[in-house]
């Protein structure tokens, strides 16, 4: 997972045509640590269909701020600069939870 500590490369990142889901975390967030473990292996599974970045929300608050993100670990997909759908909940995400809403972007963005 490429990790994004510019709002320029974020920019540059969500503008491709391919489908680009971003993971907004935070060092403190015992939530998004625990998805650490099999987010390499979700990479894996979808290699070469999304692309995948992650943002520090205490690196760009500006930026966060602008796309609303509240609550953390949020996973944003992006297309062409535009988003697509994102994945937000007060509860830990699991593994199955994230590869149903990375199905759903997938076929979100085959749709546009």
């Amino acid at each position: 997972m490429e990790i994004i500590r510019e709002e320029a490369s974020f920019r540059e990142a969500v503008a491709q045509e391919g489908l680009s889901v971003v993971v907004f975390k935070t060092t403190w967030c015992a939530d998004c640590h625990f998805i650490d473990p099999f987010m390499p292996d979700v990479e894996a599974k979808y290699e070469g269909k999304i692309k995948f970045y992650q943002i520090d929300r205490d690196d760009l608050p500006d930026l966060c701020s602008e796309l609303n993100i509240l609550g953390i670990p949020s996973f944003i997909a992006f297309r062409n600069g535009n988003e697509v759908v994102r994945f937000v909940s007060k509860l830990r995400k699991t593994r199955d939870e994230i590869e149903q809403f990375l199905e759903r972007a997938l076929q979100v963005a085959a749709a546009l």
